[in-house]
């Protein structure tokens, strides 16, 4: 018995009907576009940290110091012995200078390396630093590098070739379940909320001994060595007891939950893994990057280093301190380093410098600042990026929003030139400048030097790390710095003009000349920072 067929095709309209054109479609396919987002949203809302890969890395502590057991030891038992319980200090404003502590730290360390970034760059200086990192790691160093997972998409190979190194463990903070491709952006979509929650802090710590602590992550920008434009930026060089308060702070994130061994997030094959690690040494020994060390070796701390000519600051009154690793679980989230951070700014009596590249101080900031003006009738001084020297269009569009109210409440405010004047340029070229300094200083007494931008993303979602002292050498050795920043070479000095209308003044120029609207801007840059200041978006800046 032969089966019946019917006589059109299943895929026909009935009769009578015609197909839904594109356009008659396109509402339900915006709809159901809409309705997945949500959902998508939605789960990443209710799942919350159910989403991030689970902590599953062995618990480990900083080595225990052994006197004399590393060149380190060696080096620095006579300087510590003369100054005991104190800590050592050495401001690091130059870029070379700051790539030089890290390289010949782990170049002397013996015993562990313990290194904590937000950034850290697949570039040169990026890979000569890795390469360092794997000398150590040869010599039976133990290495253990925590990365914050938002900008190291792309480098898993790499970050797996230095991981293969039995002394080498890399963790990275809130990573992403999906390393790459469009599964990593609809995963950022998914983890919207969560994933904005990350791990600004920066440290560099050998044998316990030596930490750089301060703003520069690792690459081009931060080392002087960009072809375009460089930070201007700020570590301090610690050695002494302080040091053990940074080992404290790593190994509070190395072992907290929201820390995950790159190992258990990705595979790669052997044969990718050699290829990679022979790549990172190949390009550390070619010609472009021995220019750079070459460059490195003759700067002028480098040669007072090997000639035991640095003088560095002593102090008992000086501590390491950072927000704890998942700040966004705790009670009171302005509770952690802000909190000490404005204890000490309200004990301002003369003056407050400021430095701060992302600056966004709300309100309420600008309401703290006008109450030193004019209650106590201190000077209060801060130095931002102009519109042309920021990297972050929007946070200059939520910085211009309160420049007004600052002005007027007496505060003196400086923007930074998109380049520097006073003959600064990079090893290859490049004489453009912004500002990534994050840093105060508290009538000539206080100050602070670390990653802590003024800004509601510091204070309310990025974990954040710095010194912070009492120590009036170290103070004035800091207010130069901001001298120099605010100095014609470096900035404009920014005011209100009888009208009340913001007004910039260049003061390199001679005669100096007052400029009508943001300096070394298009119409279109400004528009654009206006329109994104009207946004509400202010919490994540």
């Amino acid at each position: 018995m032969s089966r019946r067929t019917s006589p059109h095709p299943t895929s026909s309209p009935p009769p009578g009907r015609t197909p839904p054109t594109v356009r008659e479609r396109l509402p339900r396919i915006l709809a159901w576009g809409v309705f997945s987002l949500a959902m998508l949203v939605l789960s990443g809302i209710l799942l919350a940290d159910h989403l991030m890969p689970p902590a599953t890395g062995a618990p480990s502590h900083a080595l225990e110091i052994v006197p004399g057991q590393t060149a380190l030891d060696r080096e620095l038992a006579p300087l510590l012995a003369r100054n005991p319980g104190k800590t050592g200090t050495i401001m690091l404003p130059d870029g070379l200078d700051a790539f030089a502590a890290r390289a010949i730290s782990a170049r002397q360390a013996g015993r562990s390396l313990d290194l904590q970034y937000y950034i850290w760059h697949d570039d040169l200086t990026g890979h000569l630093l890795m390469y360092e990192a794997w000398k150590a790691a040869e010599r039976g160093v133990r290495v253990r590098l925590l990365l914050d997972d938002i900008s190291i998409s792309g480098m898993d190979a790499a970050l797996l070739a230095l991981d293969s190194h039995a002394n080498i463990e890399i963790r990275v903070y809130n990573p992403f379940r999906n390393r790459d491709g469009i599964a990593r952006v609809l995963e950022m979509v998914q983890r919207m909320f969560s994933v904005t929650y990350r791990m600004h802090n920066k440290a560099w710590i050998a044998d316990g001994q030596a930490a750089v602590v301060g703003g520069r992550n690792v690459g081009l920008e931060y080392f002087g060595a960009h072809e375009e434009t460089n930070f201007l930026d700020l570590d301090v060089l610690l050695f002494g007891p302080a040091v053990r308060e940074a080992s404290a702070i790593f190994d509070e994130f190395w072992n907290s939950e929201a820390v995950v061994p790159i190992a258990q997030l990705n595979r790669k094959p052997k044969r990718t893994l050699e290829t990679e690690l022979e790549a990172i040494k190949e390009e550390a020994r070619g010609e472009l990057a021995q220019r750079y060390l070459r460059q490195v070796d003759m700067a002028p701390s480098v040669r007072a280093y090997f000639a035991q000519e640095l003088t560095p600051f002593w102090t008992d009154r000086i501590r390491v301190l950072s927000d704890p690793p998942v700040k966004w679980k705790s009670s009171t989230r302005t509770e952690g380093l802000v909190s000490h951070l404005m204890d000490t700014l309200r004990k301002t009596e003369r003056k407050a410098l400021l430095i701060s590249p992302y600056f966004v101080p709300g309100n309420e900031g600008v309401t703290g600042f006008a109450s030193l003006v004019r209650t106590r009738g201190a000077h209060v001084g801060v130095i931002t990026n102009s519109l042309a020297a920021n990297d972050v269009l929007a946070v200059h569009g939520g910085y211009a929003n309160y420049r007004k109210a600052l002005l007027k409440t007496g505060v003196a405010l400086y923007e930074m030139r998109p380049q520097a004047l006073d003959g600064g340029s990079s090893l290859f070229g490049s004489s453009g400048a912004s500002l990534h300094t994050k840093a105060f200083v508290v009538d000539d007494r206080y100050g602070f030097i670390g990653s802590f931008n003024i800004d509601p993303r510091s204070i309310m979602l990025n974990t954040e790390m710095g010194v912070l002292f009492d120590e009036p050498a170290l103070a004035i050795a800091l207010r130069e710095e901001y001298q120099r920043l605010s100095g014609p070479d470096h900035s404009y000095w920014v005011y209100l003009d009888s009208e009340d209308r913001l007004r910039w003044l260049d003061r390199a120029a001679d005669p100096p000349v007052v400029l009508e609207h943001e300096p070394e801007t298009s119409w279109w840059q400004r528009a654009l920072a206006r329109v994104i200041g009207w946004l509400p978006v202010e919490s994540q800046l």
